[in-house]
Order: structure tokens, then C-alpha cells, then sequence
């Protein structure tokens, strides 16, 4: 048996010595996400654990709020026909823009993923473009578009169709919707598809397999994390969308975005709009957790 040098025994990888490792690889990382950790809790966690408090809050006569004497009052007031109406309309108009967001980015996905590396990007510098422009003015431009005296009126007056003005109308919003959150569908999409083994493709069609067959067996599954990335990232800002819904909607497309602003500003219900916020805020992090559990995570 040999012996060791002092000099060699001190580079020898002992358990103390690993665990002590692996305490200092974890303060530095502990350190180094500080600053993050203390962003999310200030700007994050906290307003929204004040969210939730004020929504058991009760709502004074002068139109304050007391903290005092919690009760699910506000929470009650979420089954009246006025919020259910708005409820169903905001679920129904989010789901029509995901699934046409869904039906426009897929085909244009898989087109994409098919490309040259310089067609690519060409083409995703196009997808990116819209983010170049303020969304505010971005909406503001398709009111001009949709407007009475807009193209799309005088196009089907020159066509001669009868006047037909599409805004403040839920079509409108739809579209407004639609051209706001589409990228959102294809960058997570396209992701998906370029990261696919396209051998797959090539030995389904080999072994005989329909084009239809060969989509429904291969493509479909292994795109799956990007479409349920895509259709979550759609659909919870469309849930709760407020600009788009104010500027191209009316009175009757008034959508959870618009209702709870209309609770804290102009009625001064804080809890009521508060509790609205809460379970928006439930439905989005089921949303997530769905992806997330689905295969979110190999994407």
C-alpha cells in the first residue's frame, strides 16, 4: 500500500468536502438570483397577494374599502346575469381567436419550418414587424380600417355591396384579437416543428402511410407541446384583454378586461373587481399548469 503525500491528500474529493461543494455552488446561486427573486416578490407576488385580500374586502357606503369583517360577498356577485353574460362572451370571443389563430399559424408553421435558413428568418422578421409598433396605435389603425368611412366600407360600397361598418362590433374585436396575438401561436409552434425529426416523415411515407395518416400519427404528436404552448399564450391575454375590446368593441362586446377596470375606476367597487381578477387569475394558472403537465416541458 502506498501512502498519499499531505499535498495529494488535500486534493483528494472527500464527502465533507463535497458537500461543502455543493453549499457553495448553492449560496453563489442563491446570490446571483437575488435580484430576481426580490423583483418577483415586490412586483408579483405582493400585488397580487393584495388582490386576493381586497377581494374579501367589504365595500362602504362612500364607496371605500374595509378590510374588516372579510366575507365572500364580491364572490357572490360573480353568478348575477351581468357577469355570467360577460363571463360566457369573453370564454366565447378568446376561444374563437385562439382556434383561428390556431387554423392561420399551423399551415404557416409547418411552411416555415420547411424553409431555408435565410427564408426563415426573412420571413420571421415579418412575424416580428407588428411588435416594431406601439399595440396601441396598432389598434387605433384598424379602427381607421373598420370605420365607416374606412377601406373595408368603401371596398364593398365600390363593389356595390350595401354599407356594412364591422366596428364596435365582436367581429371586430375578433380581428383586432387575432392580428395582436398571432405571433404569439407561430413563434412557439415553429419551434416545435423545427425541432422535429423529419427522418419520421420521410419513413411513414416509405412505409406507405397517407399524408393525412402520416399528420395525424407523427406530426400532430410531436408538434403538440407548440400548439398547447401557442394556443395558452393566446388565449389567456385574450381572456383578459382590455385595449382591443375599448377601441374596437362596443357597449355590447364588453369583456372581463374592460368589466373589471369599469369596477376599480368608475364604481369604485374594489372588491368585486378585485374577486373578477382573482378568478381570472385561477384560470390562468390552471391554464398553465395544464401545459405544463401536457408535455410543456420538452418543448
Amino acid at each position: 500500500m502506498t501512502a498519499v503525500a499531505p499535498d495529494e491528500q488535500s486534493l483528494v474529493a472527500t464527502p465533507e468536502f463535497e458537500r461543502s461543494n455543493e453549499r457553495n455552488k448553492r449560496r453563489s446561486g442563491l446570490l446571483m438570483a437575488l435580484p430576481a427573486y426580490v423583483y418577483l416578490v415586490l412586483f408579483f407576488a405582493l400585488p397580487l397577494i393584495i388582490v386576493v385580500v381586497y377581494s374579501f374586502a367589504t365595500r362602504t357606503r362612500s364607496g371605500g374599502t374595509a378590510l374588516s369583517g372579510w366575507n365572500l360577498d364580491s364572490y357572490q356577485k360573480l353568478g348575477e346575469p351581468i357577469v355570467r353574460d360577460i363571463l360566457f362572451r369573453s370564454l366565447l370571443l378568446a376561444l374563437i381567436t385562439t382556434f383561428i389563430c390556431l387554423v392561420i399559424a399551423y399551415p404557416f408553421s409547418y411552411y416555415l419550418s420547411t424553409r431555408s435558413p435565410m427564408v426563415r428568418n426573412i420571413m420571421l422578421v415579418f412575424v416580428m414587424i407588428p411588435f416594431w409598433s406601439n399595440f396601441l396605435v396598432r389598434n387605433y389603425a384598424w379602427r381607421v380600417l373598420l370605420g365607416n368611412n374606412g377601406p373595408i366600407t368603401r371596398l364593398t360600397e365600390g363593389v356595390g355591396w350595401e354599407e356594412s361598418s364591422i366596428l364596435f362590433t365582436p367581429t371586430a374585436v375578433v380581428l383586432g384579437l387575432v392580428y395582436g396575438f398571432l405571433p404569439f401561436m407561430i413563434l412557439p409552434m415553429y419551434a416545435a416543428l423545427e425541432r422535429m425529426d423529419w427522418s419520421l416523415i420521410e419513413a411513414s411515407r416509405d412505409l406507405g402511410a397517407t399524408g393525412v395518416q402520416t399528420f395525424r400519427n407523427i406530426t400532430l404528436p410531436l408538434s403538440r407541446p407548440g400548439v398547447i404552448a401557442g394556443s395558452i399564450l393566446v388565449f389567456i391575454p385574450s381572456l383578459g384583454a382590455y385595449v382591443t375590446p375599448q377601441i374596437l368593441g362596443g357597449a355590447k362586446t364588453t369583456l372581463l378586461g374592460s368589466y373589471i377596470v369599469t369596477q376599480f375606476l368608475t364604481a369604485r367597487n374594489w372588491p368585486v373587481g378585485a374577486s373578477v381578477s382573482t378568478v381570472l387569475m385561477v384560470v390562468m394558472l390552471g391554464a398553465t399548469l395544464m401545459y405544463f403537465r401536457s408535455g410543456g416541458k420538452t418543448l
